[in-house]
């Protein structure tokens, strides 16, 4: 298929470029910036459908606003992709979300325009205030806008920003609500019924049109429009405006795919120098059909055809089922057989496979959206009645809800599953989403167990004996395909708490490892064999509490031993068992192999481990150096 020749693409390397665009030639921009995330997506995936979602925005902003002077700070960075183009990363973005390359997502270290870093949700609103008032204090004249999805404003620490900020009103700060009923999965809860009736109140938003046509053209005018607006709200709504309640000027809404006009409303609001916010319509996928049919899977399709959209995946005979699928079968095997279990998600009932209970049982699965520590502490007032809540949250979000893992589920010891989805090394999310602190912030705990499971059949038997314990309880797992062990309707068995298992047996050094560094072990161990090294590899299977008899028997045979984690070395595995081994006066030797006091990069989990050290090159490294 022949392409057309890009006319502006090429030409427009920062917003100052931009602007010299007259507003006619704007939507052809946006075409030629979709048209190039696409095709750089195709080759290297990244979040595509949220991207293509707001290039309009992105554009509209860069040309209104006088960035990077006035500030913009986007919420996740799913979205940014057009604003790093943009802003002179067009050539880099080639190597998004690569070892070396650009990181998907805002990064202040990276260029000047990212205002803030972003990775998780919710935070733009509360960052921005903050970045607003510093300049006030410092006596800089700046506007500083926030763009906040609809998915991300479900998020208690949202609320808390504009609590703040609504009260401020010589705070210069602008919300773009970008609304396209999505997250990655679609959004649910009151928030996105109320915000669905309040686009399409079409009394409401016809006074709106009116309004603004007017505003746009008659800037004098905007004085009007700030008075009348409250009335406007209050007659024609059943109840007051959820966000003028917090202290915004509402505006709304705007088509988010009408350049031309969401550059004449920016225009409008910059005059309005109090905290507002302007509602806009998108649609997540926008300009792409394959991604507009079926939002949740290209959110992040991973490599495709971009004439026809027929996404690259492997042959049905190189299949391996993901943890995730062994999760979400696992759960309703369980729930088929206790009535007490239900599941809690916060907006990934897709992505940790939640749906498939979703499917049979939907009275039992909450998605309660992006709020986590909210799941953590419904799941734990479920618990408190009596039901046996299984809370899957990414490891990384998970940080999010830490309080009430300890005063709400481990201080009142209830019967929680915590379920650590995407545990360890992730890949190219980098290190906003990487799962590395979960055994740290975990073992510290009272009465929570922590296990981690290295192939598929321990996760559910994990998952089987968490249930039958009673007690707050996480399994944290890894992103992606398990071992090839088989676990499909396989009988299950409780693992006895505190409990490891031998692998290989060996002479000259042990590896104890745990969850899949147990498989980088074992071929270490299987490589070392031919060079005449004998290692003995143990699964820990459980970071806490550890198996005191496997480190006796381990301390009395070996003068070397090697500890794996996929995780942060400080308070992690690896120094329990230093600490066990000294408490007791054993005098042997204990590598630790992991990830040191650093944030790790994006780049593929196969590159990041071997940077790390603890793939199974860098266990070998190890092991040679033991032996000498």
């Amino acid at each position: 298929m022949t392409r057309p020749e890009y006319k502006y693409l090429y030409s427009i390397d920062s917003p100052a470029d931009l602007k010299r665009l007259t507003p006619d030639e704007l939507p052809l921009y946006c075409d030629e910036l979709r048209r190039y995330i696409i095709e750089q997506c195709a080759v290297n995936p990244g979040h595509l459908a949220s991207s293509l979602g707001a290039v309009e925005i992105a554009v509209a902003i860069h040309y209104v606003y006088d960035t990077p002077d006035d500030k913009l700070v986007w919420d996740v960075g799913h979205q940014a992709y057009a604003h790093k183009i943009i802003t002179g990363r067009r050539e880099a973005f080639r190597r998004n979300r690569t070892l070396g390359g650009i990181s998907g997502f805002p990064r202040m270290a990276e260029s000047e325009y990212d205002a803030f870093g972003a990775g998780h949700a919710s935070v733009s609103i509360s960052a921005a205030f903050g970045i607003a008032k510093a300049s006030e204090l410092q006596g800089i004249r700046r506007k500083t806008i926030a763009v906040i999805g609809d998915g991300s404003m479900t998020g208690g620490l949202a609320f808390e920003g504009m609590n703040n900020a609504g009260v401020d009103k010589r705070c210069d700060i602008l919300v773009i609500l970008n609304d396209n009923n999505m997250s990655i999965d679609r959004s649910c809860g009151a928030l996105n019924g109320y915000l669905l009736r309040l686009s399409t109140s079409r009394h409401y938003n016809a006074v709106k049109r009116r309004l603004w046509s007017i505003l746009s053209h008659v800037p004098p005018l905007l004085h009007l429009c700030q008075k009348t607006g409250n009335a406007v709200k209050h007659g024609l709504l059943q109840n007051s405006n959820l966000f003028e309640s917090f202290g915004f000027r509402y505006f709304g809404r705007v088509d988010g795919h009408d350049v031309k006009e969401l550059v004449r409303t920016l225009t409008a609001l910059k005059d309005i120098h109090e905290p507002k916010l302007l509602h806009v319509m998108t649609h997540k996928g926008h300009g792409y059909r394959p991604a507009e049919q079926n939002l949740t899977v290209w959110h992040a399709p991973g490599r495709f055809n971009p004439d026809t959209g027929e996404r690259i995946t492997a042959s049905a005979t190189d299949f391996v089922a993901r943890y995730q699928d062994v999760f979400g079968q696992t759960l309703l095997d369980l729930a088929l057989m206790d009535e007490r279990i239900t599941g809690i998600t916060p907006a990934m009932p897709t992505g940790c496979s939640m749906n498939i209970m979703m499917k049979r049982m939907p009275e039992r699965c909450f998605d309660v959206g992006i709020a986590e520590a909210h799941a953590v502490t419904f799941s734990a007032g479920l618990a408190a009645a009596g039901s046996r809540p299984f809370c899957n949250i990414y490891s990384s979000f998970m940080q999010r809800a830490y309080d009430g893992i300890i005063h709400d589920v481990a201080l009142q010891n209830l019967p929680v599953v915590l379920c650590l989805d995407r545990g360890g090394i992730v890949g190219e999310d980098g290190a906003t989403h990487h799962g590395v602190f979960d055994l740290a912030y975990l073992c510290c705990i009272p009465n929570m167990v922590v296990a981690a499971p290295s192939d598929e059949l321990d996760l559910r038997n994990m998952m089987y004996t968490a249930l039958c314990e009673g007690r707050p309880f996480a399994i944290r797992y890894p992103r992606g395909k398990g071992r090839g062990v088989e676990w499909r309707d396989k009988p299950f068995e409780r693992l006895p708490i505190g409990r490891g298992r031998l692998l290989r047996d060996g002479r000259d050094v042990a590896v104890l490892a745990l969850g899949p560094a147990c498989a980088f072990a074992e071929t270490a161990a299987e490589r070392a064999a031919g060079e005449g090294i004998s290692v003995a590899v143990y699964d820990l299977r459980y970071a806490k509490p550890l198996d005191e008899g496997l480190l006796d028997e381990v301390g009395r045979r070996f003068d070397s031993i090697v500890t794996v984690e996929d995780g942060v070395l400080r308070g992690g595995v690896g120094e329990a068992v230093v600490k066990y081994y000294a408490d007791r006066g054993v005098k042997t030797r204990v590598r630790t192999l992991g990830i040191d006091d650093r944030f790790v990069e994006q780049g593929t989990p196969a590159q990041l481990y071997a940077l790390c050290g603890y793939d199974a090159d860098g266990i070998l490294k190890a092991v040679r150096e033991m032996k000498r």
